[in-house]
């Protein structure tokens, strides 16, 4: 909210209106203007004298037809400066700030290329594509006509701990979905999320009762997730079939970046459950549920 009296943004969650105060459109806006003296060195258009100055080659325009003129604007020459001066300029860089400097030295790769030459991230990279191809997760076929494969890409993140400290090189093989089709490459992409109150409501019933919470992380868990729709994607580069450079992948199962990646993950472990004897919630389908005894 704006406060006009006082000239500021407000957030607030609690708000009160007023409906019998109306806003004067007619009155005029005070408006203040803050001007900040300064002046111009010229000293920068007269030429050095004391510096050797290297003009850039020298490039001729076509000329332009008769009757046209040219109305381009007046561009200063650039002044090329040697090292001499430049260190003359620059001011050292101490310490603490060169140590802070070198925790960017091992930051995330770039491209593929550079993960590729670092052996941690090689290293990563090697079982993402064994768990992927040890899931069945696709198959190496030609592309049928009338199909396009969907590109795939890297995406490197370095995990580290409290302290700083890296701990994973972690780095997954992501779908471009934003070329998905509707209605050709994926139908419907809703998939239920637990609501933080049924989050609270399970943690309160642990409290009250001694019950033991376990949690759980599946690994790679939109993997699983069986697909209905054929999708064909481009083979993950560095990973390229040599001799098969022509050919696509056919994927059996997800991939992340897919748009209904998280309704058929949601799919299998929802017919998991049921087919083991939990039933699903009426008002949360995010909440299974056992009763024994």
């Amino acid at each position: 909210m704006f406060d006009p009296v006082e000239e500021k943004l407000i957030i607030s969650r609690d708000v009160v209106v007023d409906e019998e105060e109306t806003w004067d459109w007619t009155a005029e806006a005070k408006k203040n203007y803050t001007f900040y003296p300064f002046t111009m060195d010229e000293s920068d258009d007269e030429p050095d004298t004391a510096t050797p100055v290297t003009s850039p080659p020298s490039h001729r325009e076509p000329a332009s037809p008769e009757g046209e003129s040219s109305e381009s604007p007046r561009e200063r020459p650039q002044k090329y400066r040697r090292l001499e001066e430049i260190y003359e300029e620059t001011t050292a860089i101490e310490g603490d700030e060169l140590t802070l400097y070198c925790h960017f030295i091992d930051s995330e790769p770039v491209d593929v290329e550079e993960a590729m030459k670092d052996e941690k991230w090689k290293r990563a990279m090697d079982e993402e594509i064994g768990a992927i191809e040890k899931n069945k997760t696709w198959e190496l076929v030609s592309l049928p006509k009338n199909q396009k494969p969907i590109g795939v890409k890297w995406v490197f993140k370095t995990k580290k701990n409290a302290k700083g400290e890296v701990v994973r090189h972690k780095e997954r093989l992501v779908v471009k979905g934003y070329s998905q089709r509707p209605g050709i490459d994926y139908n419907e992409v809703f998939a239920p999320v637990a609501r933080m109150e049924s989050v609270r409501m399970v943690i309160t019933l642990a409290a009250q009762n001694g019950w033991k919470i376990h949690q759980m992380d599946v690994k790679s868990a939109f993997l699983n997730g069986y697909l209905e729709e054929d999708i064909y994607v481009e083979q993950p580069p560095g990973y390229i079939v040599e001799g098969q450079e022509d050919k696509v992948l056919k994927l059996k199962n997800a991939l992340y970046g897919l748009k209904q990646a998280p309704r058929v993950w949601n799919s299998r472990i929802d017919k998991y459950f049921q087919q083991n004897g939990f039933s699903k919630s009426p008002h949360e389908h995010a909440l299974y549920f056992k009763v024994q005894g």
